[in-house]
């Protein structure tokens, strides 16, 4: 990690020497034709401010008006990330202190995001840049919210303030605005798998992945017995850190245990691979909540941020139980991630698809209030999302999707999957009240496609944010062609954002072809998928 803030600090650095070879003075015409371009975006002020007083630059045509304002973007990010670090030594309480680890790891994430898309804007040769790009800038944004949202759960709101700053948030808006509301390739063709190894991925690791020969083929293994190298995940997670190569597949085969950790992979390390003996014999579980002093971010019994993990044949527990809170079993922000025939165990907040592109695969999720939430782009496919008990007087929600921003391509599909009651409900079933989703942010969206809905989710299938009709015009909930006895649309709520699809060129932007652009991914995972409706 302190590679990389030397990295990004001469980055800073060199940016700011670019400016200054600039002219010091805009001339009152480049100041009209900054104003211009800044009036384009949702948030013209600060595009105005920095660009004509802070940073002097003076856009040519709209590419260079984009790598401008997220390279500004980056720039104000850095500032904050080394207020994050001044903030440090104000850390008297545990409270700041857990809300101060928590920001100084979002904004390390949002300034290599950010930097990942301006390093790309300058080499763009990709099909799918504009695509990438999105959910890089998407992922930036959502961390400075999850940022402030952790200070507002611990209550040191003030203490924060000084680094999240909407300043920042804005610029990154602008950046997503800019760039467009690209989906993927429109002329890519339907398939079942059989698309392109993107450039990161060799053949060879492909049919590594598909063998079952684990104990064989694993780089390590973590065993409770003491028949592995290691005993805990984390400490196999550390080894992989210092002897992993580049570009290499780093799997970590994890025996039958129960392994009482919380674990963390950070998003300088890629392409790490966890496979248990099945989501009944592997458990990885913990039981921070915010019940007990931690944010819902750091109450995840596992954190991923490195690019390309994968997890089979786990489960991630968290067992703070109902009465402690918001409790994270599995909190993921790795693009292009998958997680196979595993299960997620909580009760309020049990899966936390924090940001990027993820799918998920014959899983089970289990949970109680908000259970699936956060912003990423997540697609679930033939998944059991089985609805626990909840306290005595509490509904369950089975979606809380948190897009903030109109041009963030985010969004929950929940795609031939079954919603139905865990075993602890069935017998008080019609007790308790269930939603398919309510909204977290102003424009939350959230499908559910192809699904088995049992009787427990109410008729009116969606729930308003705290009895107010917040986010009924802007936010995105859909249907299309679900089954069973709670799948009848009759009663449904009747805000403007709410749609029963009729179109199958609807339903398929919600694809993992459209949604996370899985046609370039998902096969080299060895994982099977479908890509369209």
């Amino acid at each position: 990690m302190a590679t990389k803030i030397l990295i990004l600090s001469f980055i800073h650095i060199l940016f700011c020497c670019i400016n200054i070879s600039r002219a010091l003075v805009l001339s009152d015409e480049a100041i009209r034709n900054i104003n211009s371009w800044c009036e384009t975006t949702p948030h013209p002020e600060p595009c105005k401010y920095y660009l004509s007083h802070d940073q002097q630059f003076e856009p040519k045509d709209s590419s260079d008006f984009r790598r401008i304002m997220v390279g500004v973007a980056l720039e104000k990010a850095l500032e904050e990330q080394y207020g994050t670090d001044r903030l440090q030594d104000r850390c008297d309480s545990k409270r700041r202190r857990a809300a101060w680890i928590d920001c100084n790891t979002l904004f390390q994430n949002t300034v290599y995001q950010l930097n990942q898309t301006l390093e790309a804007l300058k080499s763009n040769t990709s099909i799918s840049f504009n695509f990438d790009a999105q959910t890089w800038l998407s992922a930036a944004l959502t961390n400075i919210e999850v940022c402030r949202s952790g200070s507002v759960e611990l209550n040191v709101t003030k203490f924060i303030a000084p680094i999240v700053s909407n300043n920042v948030s804005e610029l990154i808006s602008n950046s997503l605005a800019i760039n467009g509301a690209p989906s993927a390739d429109e002329k890519q063709e339907e398939n079942d798998g059989d698309a392109d190894f993107p450039s990161w991925v060799y053949k060879r690791e492909r049919k590594l992945l598909q063998r079952r020969s684990w104990a064989s083929r694993a780089n390590v293994v973590v065993a409770k017995d003491g028949s592995g190298k290691f005993s805990s995940v984390q400490a196999a997670i550390n080894h992989a850190a210092r002897v992993k190569k580049r570009n290499a597949r780093f799997i970590i085969y994890v025996k039958r245990g129960v392994y009482r950790e919380n674990i963390v992979v950070a998003n300088t390390l890629s392409k790490i691979m966890l496979v248990g003996d099945g989501m009944r014999y592997t458990i990885i579980t913990g039981s921070r909540s915010v019940g007990s002093g931690f944010t819902t971010y750091s109450s995840a019994t596992a954190g991923i941020d490195g690019v390309g993990f994968i997890a089979r044949s786990i489960t991630f527990r968290n067992t703070a139980g109902p009465h402690k809170g918001q409790a994270v079993a599995l909190r993921s922000a790795s693009d292009l991630s998958v997680y196979y025939s595993c299960a997620f165990e909580g009760y309020q907040d049990t899966l936390f698809v924090l940001a990027q592109r993820q799918f998920y695969k014959s899983c089970y999720i289990y949970g109680t209030i908000d259970f699936i939430f956060g912003n990423a782009a997540a697609v679930f496919q033939n998944c059991i999302i089985s609805v626990r008990r909840p306290l005595h007087g509490q509904i369950n929600v089975i979606t809380a999707q948190g897009r903030a921003d109109p041009y963030q391509n985010t969004g929950i599909s929940i795609h031939n999957s079954r919603i139905t009651a865990a075993p602890d409900l069935r017998p008080v079933v019609g007790k308790f009240n269930t939603y398919l989703g309510r909204p977290w942010q102003q424009y939350s969206r959230t499908v559910v496609m192809n699904s088995y809905i049992d009787s427990l989710v109410n008729p009116q299938g969606w729930l308003a944010w705290q009895e107010s009709n917040f986010a009924w015009n802007t936010l995105y909930y859909g249907e299309y062609r679900n089954f069973g006895p709670g799948a009848i649309t009759s009663k449904r709520v009747r805000w403007r954002g709410y749609h029963v699809i009729t179109s199958a060129n609807e339903a398929s932007k919600f694809t993992a072809a459209k949604l996370i652009a899985g046609q370039s991914w998902l096969a080299s995972t060895g994982v099977p998928f479908y890509l369209w409706l």
